[in-house]
């Protein structure tokens, strides 16, 4: 077989496939509606919804000083210290920050609980400083964001010398969950029911060994001839008739002239 019959018998079992997709166009709708209402539920009813409050800070030092060594740095030069950002990152959820918030606000969390709540980083490579709390209250995501906002000046001057952090913004109550997204869960869910409804029409086909045309046989043998075609009779009446008619079969069994043929 040549490559241009590959290609041919290709081109055919690609267009048999989109004639049964097309077909059943019907399994991958209902399949769509199912799985993207089965996924809509279930982050309805399954899934917490989460708030987040955030707040940001200005940190600025002309003079730092990490236990022994001190170093200088300008306010253009803060841009690109982003090792200073990293540094204050740590203070922040290091574990005795963490638990001084926790026993303040009078939390029921654990350190760890905690730690993964809170995140927190510069804005943009500039010299601000955003803190994001994330939680299930929206009450208490704020509550901890500004009992942060009290201890982290004073926990950074204690460790790094002649830090300046001034407040640029506030902490207010979300009015609106964060997560989870359910027009996000509603699509995922469709894209699964098209691919699970797709799979449904084409496995099945694309396992099928049946032959289904003169033309398939002609293309993936070449020269060698089809002698005969059996049509499929079974609960047609006209295809018995038309068999007897061109074969001699008969409701008895093959005609005599045929007989002798066999």
């Amino acid at each position: 077989m040549d490559n241009q019959e590959r290609d041919d018998i290709l081109e055919i079992d690609i267009i048999r496939l989109l004639k049964m997709l097309w077909q059943r166009a019907w399994i991958i709708i209902i399949s769509m509606i199912l799985l993207g209402s089965i996924f809509f539920s279930y982050a309805i009813f399954f899934i917490t919804p989460q708030y987040k409050s955030s707040a940001m800070m200005y940190v600025n030092n002309t003079t730092l000083k990490v236990g022994s060594t001190s170093f200088s740095i300008s306010s253009s030069e803060l841009n690109a210290a982003k090792t200073l950002l990293d540094l204050y990152v740590v203070i922040l959820k290091s574990r005795v920050t963490l638990e001084e918030v926790i026993e303040q606000a009078d939390l029921k969390y654990t350190y760890e609980s905690l730690y993964s709540m809170v995140r927190a980083g510069s804005v943009n490579g500039t010299e601000i400083f955003k803190i994001e709390v994330t939680s299930a209250d929206p009450e208490e995501a704020k509550l901890i964001v500004d009992t942060i906002v009290q201890i982290l000046p004073r926990r950074i001057a204690e460790i790094v010398d002649g830090s300046s952090v001034r407040l640029v913004d506030h902490a207010v109550t979300a009015a609106v969950r964060s997560s989870p997204s359910y027009t996000r869960y509603a699509s995922i869910g469709m894209v699964v029911g098209l691919l699970l409804g797709c799979a449904v029409i084409m496995v099945p086909t694309l396992l099928d060994t049946t032959v289904w045309s003169e033309e398939y046989l002609v293309q993936k043998y070449g020269d060698i001839p089809v002698l005969a075609v059996v049509p499929d009779g079974s609960g047609d009446r006209k295809y018995f008739k038309y068999y007897k008619k061109y074969y001699g079969y008969g409701d008895s069994g093959p005609a005599r002239g045929n007989e002798q043929k066999r």
